[in-house]
């Protein structure tokens, strides 16, 4: 009889095992799929690409601007080279490098001592030339009231006419004189010919300059250009207003430019054609800068992209559209380069007919997307 119960308690206990290993399995399932459903929510979170309104361009047919290429240095289309009129030691001079000058301001002086004491001196000529006029014009109003009554003979009256007018002469004569001394002095004060910026100092207070000695440059940067080389097969081409594209040394931004005059001259040897493009002055912008690009002289219309909006990571340039929210990769044939809305663009076509304007690109800033990535777009707050 023992022998039964013992045997029964063993087939419960082990009963009990199996129901409570049973239970223990089928927990563990459920962690594991609740674990696994949540690392795919936060995977599909962090699939998903925010994307802002920069981030996107709409493809549509643009007119693509091609022309020449062209380079040169910047320079300023109005500038001045400050000089001395007159010989003498500097003085006064204060201004350096990038301060600021507007039209008419003294920039320096030359010493006046002399030239003031030759303004007294042409003065005090003036005044003896005056005062020998007013004698000469006393005679000959005596010799004239002489004459009247006959006491005395009409010559000589004509000799002291003729001592009236070389007094007057002489005295005219001395004016003359007196303006240069007071052009000398005026001469010593330097005024800046237009407002700008100090590009060069190139004198120092206290040194003794010749007439023609340069002082200081000054620039005005509120307008530049740039002075092109054309080869004289493409020159025909030029016109007056055709726009350019530059890039200037150290920058990728670009800058818009415009012909304003073309040399009526060859160069000579080269027989190259100078152009000289005008550009609107930005802070960035400098005289003496190298920048470079192209002269358009034509325009095609095609569905372009900006240049840096196609991939090049694979075997065949391709661009990434997006397509119901998720990223889409499409193989395309590159076309046409040239200059629109400001930027270098290239046309583009595709065996795809899914290439249509409308359809809406990632752009560089971007980057390389996985293609099936999911993305959404930034909401921006009020």
């Amino acid at each position: 009889m023992k022998k039964y119960v013992r045997f029964a308690l063993i087939l419960l206990a082990l009963l009990g095992a199996g129901v409570g290993a049973y239970k223990y399995i089928a927990q563990r399932k459920v962690v594991a799929q609740t674990t696994a459903a949540a690392a795919e929510a936060v995977k599909a979170v962090a699939q998903t690409l925010e994307l802002a309104a920069s981030d996107i361009y709409t493809l549509r047919s643009l007119t693509l601007a091609q022309g020449l290429p062209v380079s040169g240095t910047l320079k300023a289309t109005h500038s001045a080279m400050v000089k001395a009129r007159v010989a003498g030691e500097l003085m006064d001079l204060t201004l350096r490098e990038g301060d600021r000058v507007a039209q008419g301001q003294v920039v320096a002086r030359i010493d006046p001592t002399e030239y003031l004491a030759r303004q007294r001196q042409a003065q005090r000529q003036v005044d003896a030339a005056m005062a020998q006029v007013e004698i000469a014009q006393k005679q000959f109003d005596n010799n004239q009231a002489l004459v009247d009554q006959g006491f005395i003979s009409k010559t000589a009256l004509d000799t002291s006419l003729s001592n009236l007018s070389g007094a007057k002469a002489s005295h005219l004569a001395a004016v003359a004189a007196l303006d240069v001394a007071r052009k000398a002095v005026d001469d010593t004060i330097l005024k800046a010919p237009l407002s700008g910026s100090i590009a060069q100092r190139l004198a120092q207070n206290g040194e003794r300059v010749a007439p023609d000695a340069r002082i200081v440059e000054i620039v005005d940067l509120q307008q530049l250009e740039v002075e092109a080389a054309v080869p004289p097969a493409d020159a025909a081409n030029v016109r007056i207003g055709q726009s350019a594209l530059l890039t200037m040394e150290g920058s990728t931004s670009p800058v818009n430019a415009r012909v304003l005059r073309i040399n009526p001259s060859a160069q000579a040897g080269s027989r190259s054609v100078l152009i000289y493009l005008g550009v609107k002055s930005t802070p960035e912008l400098r005289q003496g800068l190298f920048v470079q690009g192209q002269l358009a002289t034509t325009r095609i219309s095609a569905l372009a992209v900006p240049v840096t909006a196609v991939r090049t990571d694979k075997p065949q340039p391709y661009v990434q559209w997006i397509d119901k929210d998720q990223v889409r990769h499409m193989t395309v044939s590159l076309g046409t380069r040239g200059e629109a809305e400001g930027q270098v663009m290239v046309g583009i076509s595709s065996s795809d007919s899914k290439l249509s304007e409308g359809l809406q690109l990632l752009t560089a800033s971007s980057g390389a997307v996985r293609e099936g990535t999911r993305v959404k777009f930034t909401t921006v707050k009020p």
